[in-house]
């Protein structure tokens, strides 16, 4: 299987840069280095970190509607009768007769609105939007595992790619070694134009192996860049490690402890169970729509009219009046809208509990297949060993023997290219092991180090 296959397909927010100013300043990156620059830079995760902030406000909208409400109005008319020759109007406590064709009231109103009881839907929606703040909390969470996940998947790619140009910088010294003395031979007249020109062929041919290795780790790193959302044209040096048989050949944690332990961290499990959490809230909150609404409600008013004797504050006063009420609503026929209600909480219920059981699934899924691959890419590098030591010893007994005109150009070349070969499955393989072996402790609840 080729170490492409791992990398999760899309990289988040590649099409927009973020640029900082502190990311020039960076001579060089570890792993370690590129995990916290992405949690401080990525688009998405700080997308994700203002709907949280969102989450929070709802919270304080939801505490705040079990206060009651007050509000203080106003309103100021003007009154003209041209035809009228006496109007008698009614302005607080007294009876205003007036002869003025146009005339100016004013109405001055503190009111106050409070919910008693509404069967619960206010609590309940206060409920919900916490286990909302905690969802989006575990979604912050879970970007960030997703963005860490991403990253060390690139930079192992990078460990990978830069170890094969290596091995294809080497098999390139020794093609053009061997044709060196291809050249020698021929002049002496041990071996044909034809196997001189096979010997030039298979220089260019490593050449271009080289270059497309080369081209590989640019582009890695190019993704790595944009998942850091640092500019394409900033300087990006990465610190890689040496790892050894040691890092390859680790004994592999039990996959049941890791699927155990990941049920319990996941933020995509947990949030799973508060979503379950919150559709009950729901149920609640729409059943409530069948119980009767009690609010008390209170009012301070007065009015002032320009045809009235007294003056505004005698007006203020006499017309002041105070009210307070309780107010009962039954809800009798609804045309079904609590009943619809009640149903589509319960089917969102089942809902978040089948999401729950497919995360949890899937959970288990990606754990069997990181230990599998990681076990058998542990199996596949302790053979691609023992080939690249059995290949190495007959392409150096073959080549010695061309060299004295023993061996024939097609012999060489086929042994050269089954000890590359044979190089490159064990750097396939054991980069294989160090990257599943690594999400798999990930899992588990260890930090992404390498």
């Amino acid at each position: 299987m080729n170490l492409r296959t791992v990398c999760i397909g899309t990289i988040l927010s590649a099409s927009i840069p973020f640029y900082a100013q502190d990311s020039a300043e960076r001579k060089e990156w570890t792993l370690k280095d590129c995990i916290d620059y992405a949690l401080e830079k990525n688009i998405q995760l700080q997308q994700n970190k203002i709907s949280l902030q969102e989450s929070e406000i709802d919270i304080k909208d939801a505490r705040a509607s079990l206060f009651p409400s007050l509000s203080f109005s106003t309103g100021h008319n003007l009154v003209n009768r041209p035809y009228q020759q006496q109007s008698n109007t009614v302005s607080g406590t007294e009876i205003i007769s007036s002869n003025d064709k146009s005339t100016y009231n004013g109405n001055y109103s503190l009111s106050a609105q409070w919910t008693l009881w509404n069967g619960g839907r206010r609590l309940n929606n206060l409920k919900q939007q916490k286990t909302n703040r905690d969802i989006a909390q575990l979604t912050v969470a879970e970007t960030e595992n997703t963005l860490q996940e991403q990253i060390a998947q690139l930079f192992i790619q990078i460990l990978y790619a830069d170890e094969s140009i290596q091995i294809n910088k080497g098999t390139l010294e020794v093609s053009e070694a061997t044709y060196k003395r291809g050249q020698e031979l021929f002049a002496e007249g041990s071996i044909s134009k034809a196997d001189l020109a096979q010997l030039e062929a298979q220089v260019s041919n490593d050449k271009y192996q080289v270059v497309t290795a080369e081209s590989s780790l640019r582009d890695y790193k190019l993704q790595l860049k944009q998942l850091l959302e640092l500019d394409g044209a900033t300087e990006f040096n990465l610190v890689l490690p040496q790892l050894n048989d040691e890092n390859v050949m680790k004994m592999l944690p039990s996959q049941a402890d890791i699927y155990q332990t990941a049920l319990a961290i996941r933020p995509e499990i947990q949030s799973g169970r508060l979503s379950i959490e919150n559709a009950k809230l729901g149920i609640s909150a729409a059943k409530s729509g069948y119980y009767p609404t009690i609010s008390l409600s209170a009012s301070s008013t007065s009015t002032t009219n320009s045809a009235s004797t007294n003056n505004w504050a005698q007006q203020m006063k006499y017309g002041w009046n105070n009210m307070i009420g309780i107010n009962l609503s039954i809800p009798i026929f609804d045309n079904r809208q609590n009943k619809s209600n009640v149903q589509k909480a319960r089917l969102q219920y089942s809902t978040n509990q089948l999401d729950l059981a497919n995360k949890q699934k899937e959970l288990y899924s990606t754990i069997e297949s990181l230990w599998l691959d990681a076990l058998n890419a542990q199996q596949q590098y302790a053979a691609a060993e023992t080939k690249v030591k059995s290949s190495q010893t007959s392409f150096d007994m073959v080549s010695e023997q061309f060299n004295l005109g023993m061996k024939n150009t097609v012999e060489l070349l086929t042994e050269k290219n089954n000890l590359l070969s044979a190089k490159q499955e064990l750097v396939q393989a054991k980069y294989m092991a160090i990257l599943n072996r690594t999400l798999l402790n990930f899992y588990a609840g260890h930090n992404i180090e390498l």
